[in-house]
């Protein structure tokens, strides 16, 4: 009897999973046509048989099997609950209740499906480039429902803005204002929340949590997608950057909806709503605003409060999740010892190692290039977009100018009327970018500190890189330079065909255009919606091999070669 019960809730399980997927794209389609009120009985009618099916197989769970966790036992409980309260004949008819329960449904049944990563027969360099394209293609069907838009959009235009927003780019060549709904807004919201911290985050962490664990395979797998060594801690890691981007993003939107103009929204909806969007987009460095003219925006561009928010946040989102995490640990130690010497009064004769290598090349690399790029902005465009003013305000918005460059794509002054040494220093900051594992793009702040200090080893003849009591792998400088000459030359091939295809556009504009969308910025010179569709192609292209990195995308095809036990006689080859 009970094997027949297992057997039973295993094929339920199965047939919930594709219920709740169905059921979701029917929400979707839903929402997408004007003709959605002419079936809204048949939509109420799926949820009903969607939450019949879904209840019965979380039920045939528990009676098949004796593995409960707490917290899945507390979210089944909430979701059944849930169940019956829109089951009352009151809210039966309830649009946006009978949604959410979609959206709860999809994500419960979604973790039913067993995957082994390593049988797809792709490998974590593959399988992170597919899920990008696999998102964009996704967002570009669904800006381009009837409802998405107020005068539609063509396909490519949707893929664009679908490729900007998953590669949080933020270059748009539709007014995200005007050109889309609010279904269209909320669409590129979701399209840079996924696309900042990877579908596969979600996915994996959402199916960690269900199944209350992983296989042996899987764990690996994902190890080997995040870079982390300590198998027991992959889920546990994806566990702490969700918590960490919601709470920072929540927080965000808090102080926003604080400093934000009420001018800017009619109601208290659109107010929050706002202020959530741009939380949102900042944190994840996508630069896409609610305002035809970003933060250039007249109730905008004097409120320097609102401008500062925005700025930590793309520092936030920029430093990476694990300087982050370092830095809350080394605020937890110097919490703990503060405590004991006040508890103790007696001095401690070690100090733990808490900050690391990484962390401190980071954080140095990343506060000397916030500061001269500010001191840089503020000189050159003194007399120039900093001109209206007052002395707190030409330092907030040189503030930034340094700031937003680095994948950001946010502007609070015209970008047309840059002088020609900032146009020149802003791509110098494009290139460079966020740091390692972030929500930025760029060549990334520790490679470019990996190249200054092999400059400085090599012209004092030392043959390896020493900082902080420690030495940089040989592996981590030919990665550094690796990636540095991958960039300049996607950056420069796809510069030379854009200036083939636009011969009456300054080509510095262009080479702009191509640093802007390769290190996934957002900044244009009033360029993006006036290119031809060859070069909007381009411009995709740079986006999304920048998000995903040449480097990945040259070892997801090229086979890895074992690591041979012998070593060739060395020989010096001639550089200058």
């Amino acid at each position: 009897m009970v094997k027949i019960i297992r057997n039973l809730a295993r094929g339920l399980n199965k047939f919930s999973g594709f219920t709740s997927i169905f059921t979701l794209l029917v929400c979707f389609l839903f929402y997408g046509f004007d003709t959605h009120h002419l079936y809204l009985a048949d939509f109420i009618v799926l949820c009903r048989i969607g939450a019949v099916i879904g209840s019965t197989s979380i039920l045939l769970r528990y009676i098949s099997s004796l593995k409960w966790n707490l917290w899945i036992i507390i979210y089944d409980i909430l979701f059944l609950t849930f169940f019956l309260f829109i089951s009352c004949d009151i809210f039966k008819g309830d649009l946006l209740l009978n949604t959410v329960f979609i959206a709860l449904y999809f994500i419960r049944e979604s973790a039913s499906f067993k995957i082994d990563y390593r049988k797809t027969g792709f490998n974590p360099a593959q399988l992170f480039i597919i899920s990008f394209a696999f998102i964009i293609l996704i967002g570009t069907f669904l800006l381009m429902m009837p409802n998405s838009t107020t005068q539609g959009i063509s396909f490519l235009d949707a893929m664009f803005t679908s490729t900007s927003a998953v590669c949080v780019t933020g270059l748009s060549v539709v007014d995200t204002e005007f050109g889309f709904t609010l279904m269209g807004k909320t669409i590129i919201l979701v399209l840079i929340q996924i696309g900042g911290l990877g579908i596969m985050t979600f996915a994996s962490y959402f199916s960690f949590f269900f199944k209350g664990g992983a296989s042996f395979n899987n764990r690996v797998y994902f190890g080997e997608l995040s870079n982390t060594d300590e198998l027991n801690n992959v889920f546990s890691s994806l566990k702490h950057i969700l918590l960490l981007t919601l709470t920072i993003e929540a927080f965000g939107a808090m102080l926003l909806f604080f400093f934000a103009p009420k001018e800017t929204s009619t109601d208290f909806f659109q107010h929050l709503y706002s202020s959530i969007f741009h939380s949102v987009s900042a944190f994840n460095n996508a630069g896409f605003s609610l305002h035809s003219s970003n933060l250039y925006d007249p109730l905008l561009v004097y409120n320097y409060p609102f401008q500062l928010v925005i700025c930590l946040l793309i520092i936030f989102g920029g430093l990476g999740f694990p300087i982050m995490q370092n830095l809350l640990q080394l605020f937890y130690y110097n919490l703990k010892i503060t405590v004991l010497k006040i508890l103790n009064s007696k001095k401690l004769s070690f100090k733990a190692w808490i900050l690391n290598t990484n962390s401190k090349i980071i954080l140095v690399t990343t506060g000397v290039l916030l500061f001269l790029g500010t001191v840089l902005f503020y000189i050159f465009e003194y007399n120039g977009v900093l001109a209206n003013h007052g002395p707190f305000g030409k330092w907030v918005v040189a503030f930034m100018g340094s700031v937003t460059p680095r994948t950001a794509g946010f502007n609070s002054f015209e970008m047309t009327s840059l002088a020609l040494p900032t146009i020149l220093i802003t791509i110098f900051l494009m290139w460079i970018g966020a740091s390692p594992a972030s929500t930025g793009g760029g060549i990334k702040t520790s490679t470019l500190a990996i190249a200054f200090m092999n400059f400085f080893s090599t012209a004092r003849g030392q043959d390896r890189i020493e900082v902080a009591r420690r030495e940089i792998s040989n592996g981590t400088v030919s990665r550094a330079f690796s990636i540095i000459f991958l960039s300049l030359l996607t950056i420069g091939l796809a510069s030379f065909i854009l200036i083939l295809m636009e011969p009456d556009v300054r080509p510095l504009h262009l080479i702009f255009e191509a640093f802007s969308a390769f290190s996934t910025v957002g900044l244009s010179i009033n360029l993006t919606p006036s290119l031809s569709e060859g070069a909007k192609v381009i411009l995709i292209l740079l986006m999304f091999i920048g998000r995903v990195s040449t480097l990945t995308i040259l070892m997801a095809f090229l086979d890895r070669v074992n690591q041979k036990k012998y070593k060739y006689a060395s020989e010096e080859v001639l550089i200058n």
